[in-house]
């Protein structure tokens, strides 16, 4: 579709460029030989359409432009032979507007260095035949004129478009560094406030005790402190119930990691419920030393992967920061993303 704006300006230059051949068929009558003047209006229909076709591009090709040129040296060729320089010839100069017409189009077009070049042409056409005084009294200044004009106003129209195009790219950017802002506000506000929901009460105990607190609050201290770790790195695997099974896990000695790598954000909310939902029983009936539950890459058809390991007996490798390489697989599970039939 053109829009209307384009169109109305394409309806007015197309009018404006018929008028000069109703010119044209009007001082026929005037040049020496009509059949010149014939094959210059043809030349001039032709590449007038082309230069306004509604479909083309705002920026004219350089073979169109070039071409423009061509025909208006023609075009003034061929009116001019047929006319006497000596004397006034009327309208039967129409060529001159032409020309102007046909250069103005291609400076509005973005090809001002072809638009000059053809008024230079039609300036030395014009002296050629007649005498310099001509281009006062045939409309040559009032081309050029035109020419300059849609020149200065295809500039400042290109510079608005390209102040126009900073600016909206400047707003998008202050929106999204806006956006990211809150984004991050809001973060830290859920992160504070889910600290204080699992922590608080510890904290107030241990402020309440002047920090002196017994061993087992001090283990159960490390179960927060991996429960806060969790609702950094484990996102959508939580849900209330995996959070529960996850601190009843840690507090039967099961050493616990949640490592969320994205391979949910694509996945519905009831896909995640259900995939949660069999992430919490598994923790629940877990018998193993270590669980490790992390999603699964893009590419694996395995929403989550479960591995429960059993350490290996070994006392002195966790102290000598062995630890794994004596450890066995004790439990594996992989939860695809898409629910199985039945």
């Amino acid at each position: 579709m053109i829009a209307p704006t384009r169109a109305i300006v394409l309806a007015l230059a197309g009018l404006f460029s018929a008028y000069h051949l109703v010119l044209a068929v009007y001082s026929i009558g005037t040049p020496s030989s009509p059949w010149p003047v014939f094959a210059a209006m043809i030349l001039y229909a032709v590449v007038s359409v082309m230069s306004l076709w509604p479909r083309s591009p705002l920026t004219m090709p350089v073979w169109l432009a070039a071409l423009n040129v061509a025909v208006s040296i023609v075009m003034s060729i061929l009116v001019f032979s047929q006319l006497d320089g000596r004397i006034a010839n009327g309208y039967a100069t129409w060529s001159v507007a032409a020309v102007g017409t046909l250069m103005t189009i291609t400076a509005v077009r973005h090809r001002a260095v072809f638009a000059w070049l053809g008024v230079i042409g039609l300036a030395v056409c014009v002296v050629v035949w007649a005498n310099p005084l001509a281009l006062t009294t045939t409309g040559v200044i009032g081309s050029a004129v035109w020419v300059a004009v849609a020149h200065a106003l295809s500039r400042a129209l290109a510079q608005a478009s390209r102040d126009t195009q900073l600016f909206a790219r400047a707003e998008l950017d202050a929106a999204a560094w806006r956006a990211t802002q809150e984004a991050q506000l809001t973060e830290g506000r859920y992160r504070l406030d889910n600290m204080n929901r699992v922590a608080g009460p510890m904290l107030h105990r241990i402020v309440d005790l002047g920090g002196d607190i017994s061993a087992e609050e001090r283990e159960e201290c490390l179960h927060l402190e991996g429960a806060i770790r969790d609702e950094i790195r484990g996102r959508y695997l939580l849900n209330e119930d995996v959070r529960t099974e996850v601190l009843a896990a840690r507090r039967r000695g099961i050493e616990v990691t949640l490592l969320d790598d994205g391979g949910l954000d694509d996945l519905s909310e009831r896909a995640r419920d259900r995939i949660q939902s069999r992430i919490a029983r598994t923790i629940s009936r877990s018998r193993s030393d270590r669980l490790i539950v992390r999603t699964g890459v893009d590419s694996s058809t395995a929403a989550v992967t479960v591995v429960g390991l059993k350490v290996g007996d070994d006392p002195g490798a966790s102290v000598l920061g062995a630890g794994g390489d004596d450890d066995e697989v004790a439990e594996w599970l992989e939860i695809p993303k898409e629910a199985s039939p039945g």
